[in-house]
């Protein structure tokens, strides 16, 4: 398949150049995550602030796609983002701005994810996924935050209650639609990622 024209924003984050380096041979898998905040604004606020006082860093994806279809990069693919625990250096994080569980993200009574995905942000996503397997000889593999943060934390408002800590990119990503079009495959269970 060949790389589509897609117009790639960047954005940097002011402490982008002080995450770690990596080789971009090393990178095998695309992780898809969904913001679950209201907008691009938001995410950007949560995503600049530090929270890893020792690196001077904090927790983002490495590309962001706005619901209007709109690219930005935010880490360098050479960098090694914070965006999904304990499986950071081989991965990219693409991030889709979608409301998910916002604002209750650990209310038991909350746990259903309803925004779908607009056409022209899966179309994006698709472009991107294209453009970054013709640029990252070892990008083989997919899958969403969910499938690899699987900790249950006690829920906000019952302390009984256990909810999942993520959920993304939830049950209305077009799982089948995207597989269809890129030449990545779904994470086999069980897969160790190189």
């Amino acid at each position: 398949m060949s790389a589509p024209e897609l117009r790639v924003h960047e954005h940097l984050l002011s402490y982008s150049g002080k995450l770690g380096s990596r080789t971009t041979s090393d990178v095998s898998l695309v992780v898809i995550h969904c913001t679950e905040l209201p907008d691009l604004a938001m995410a950007r606020e949560y995503a600049e602030t530090i929270r890893y006082s020792a690196s001077g860093t904090g927790n983002s994806g490495h590309f962001y796609i706005d619901r209007d279809g709109r690219v930005e990069e935010w880490v360098p693919v050479n960098r090694v983002a914070h965006h999904v625990r304990d499986h950071n250096l081989h991965t990219i994080g693409i991030e889709l701005v979608n409301l998910g569980r916002y604002p209750n993200w650990f209310d038991s009574s909350h746990q259903e994810m309803t925004e779908s995905y607009p056409r022209v942000q899966i179309d994006a996503l698709v472009d991107l996924i294209l453009l970054l397997s013709q640029k990252l000889p070892a990008l083989r593999f997919i899958t969403g935050h969910e499938r690899l943060d699987i900790e249950q934390v006690r829920a906000s408002d019952n302390p009984d209650a256990l909810v999942y800590r993520k959920r993304d990119p939830g049950p209305l990503f077009p799982w089948l639609q995207v597989l269809h079009d890129i030449p990545l495959q779904p994470l086999p269970d069980g897969a160790t990622i190189r």
